[in-house]
């Protein structure tokens, strides 16, 4: 019912591949990014507009979690907490990119969540 759709270029001396269709298949959009060993899930949510609403509500987060770097939070904190500092800056740096590229008058909600989900420590998973 659903088609995998994978792509792969070579980037940098490292594969760079995209797939979509396998993972996350209730958000209206999902792509898995590899590069290298750094692997990040990035999904897509939209919602109809409210009538009342005249700018474009637009929500992306950028999730690090402690297991992406092989680490288990443990001791006395044995949660992740709140969004780190980079997480914040990260999560901006992608708002501010991708707001320009919607049309203008579109006001529909969209929610951007990019889970990191491995990082080798190489590659930077902020690209």
């Amino acid at each position: 019912m659903f088609e995998i759709i994978k792509k792969s270029i070579d980037w940098e001396g490292r594969t760079l591949s995209l797939e979509t269709g396998k993972i996350a298949r209730q958000a209206d959009g999902s792509v898995v990014v590899n590069y290298g060993d750094t692997s990040i899930l990035v999904t897509v949510v939209r919602k109809k507009k409210e009538e009342s609403v005249d700018f474009l509500p637009l929500n992306v987060q950028f999730i690090a979690k402690s297991y992406a770097m092989g680490k288990i939070p443990g001791g006395f904190f044995k949660r992740e907490g709140k969004p780190s500092d980079r997480e914040t800056l990260i999560s901006r740096v992608i708002d501010r990119s991708i707001r320009p590229l919607f049309p203008e008058g579109f006001h529909d909600e969209i929610s951007v969540v990019c889970n990191l989900l491995t990082y080798d420590t190489v590659n930077s998973p902020e690209v």
